[in-house]
């Protein structure tokens, strides 16, 4: 089976074996944003062309390449939801020469029913729900989830902006004319982690970041780090109680820095595997309706 991750900004290929096993891979930065209407089916051919050749018949794909932006839109799936409920809603992709099918995104309601929704992150949860009876994931990104897992299942989620925010920041306000690019400093993350432990509400916290620079308390080389720290350090507490165990499922840099503000919070953190996709995907096409 071949496995596709597509998202925004990029396009990740794995062929799998039976067992799941990575036989082959590649990448590109061929997100649905820089492709027009008619250009999938051509840019899915090029990356796993060869694949084809070699007689692989069964394409499974994933992320916002269903969205409303994407190829074909696949309707969300209600939370909650497991790789087989998901593979009974998979969507049937027109392909000449093998099968296609689209994994649908999940949608679930905040308590204020306000509605939420997830697409490409299902699939890595489920590569790691199987040695999951129960608890919290956390999927870093430019929208954050945080997943709520039991039974083998995705029980629901939230969505924190932290990372879009962080870049909106960055370029697009006072605070950013503040800072200047470099590495994560550690010290100015930790020291945004504690602030965000502080009384006192992140608009507030925030402009701190200019008055700290202004009275020389925090370098422009310290600020971007600073305020990273503010950020996430605020998301992980609004997202999970101390003492909680999250596995951490993305890139490792990032998940790096969210394992530090989950244990400066007093959780636990536990990265996983940043294949998660794959083995999801292999979840899901196991039971998946092919013809």
């Amino acid at each position: 089976m071949i496995a596709v991750d597509w998202g925004t900004s990029s396009f990740r290929a794995f062929r799998l074996a039976a067992d799941g096993g990575v036989i082959a891979r590649g990448a590109a930065a061929d997100g649905i944003l820089g492709l027009s209407q008619g250009g999938f089916e051509a840019t899915l051919r090029r990356h796993i062309g060869a694949w084809l050749d070699a007689g692989e018949r069964h394409v499974l794909l994933s992320g916002m390449v269903g969205s409303r932006q994407g190829w074909i839109e696949a309707p969300y799936l209600p939370c909650p939801a497991g790789a087989a409920e998901i593979a009974a809603a998979l969507v049937r992709v027109p392909f000449e020469g093998a099968e296609v099918l689209l994994v649908p995104g999940l949608s679930d309601h905040d308590e204020g029913g306000v509605p939420e929704v997830m697409r490409g992150e299902e699939t890595q949860i489920l590569g790691v729900i199987d040695y999951l009876a129960d608890g919290l994931a956390c999927l870093p990104g430019s929208h954050s989830k945080w997943a709520r897992i039991g039974g083998g299942r995705i029980l629901g989620f939230r969505t924190f902006f932290s990372g879009e925010a962080f870049a909106a920041m960055r370029s697009a306000t006072i605070l950013g004319r503040m800072m200047q690019d470099g590495e994560t400093d550690p010290a100015a993350f930790a020291r945004g982690l504690a602030r965000a432990g502080e009384a006192g509400h992140l608009l507030h916290h925030l402009f701190g970041v200019r008055t700290l620079g202004l009275f020389g308390q925090l370098a422009e080389s310290e600020s971007a780090s600073y305020l990273s720290g503010l950020l996430i350090g605020h998301e992980v507490r609004a997202a999970m109680e101390p003492g909680a165990r999250v596995h951490l499922i993305g890139a490792p840099a990032l998940c790096t820095l969210y394992a530090r503000a989950i244990e400066a919070a007093g959780g636990m953190a536990i990265l996983e595997d940043s294949d998660a996709a794959a083995t999801g995907l292999h979840l899901i096409g196991r039971t998946a309706p092919w013809r």
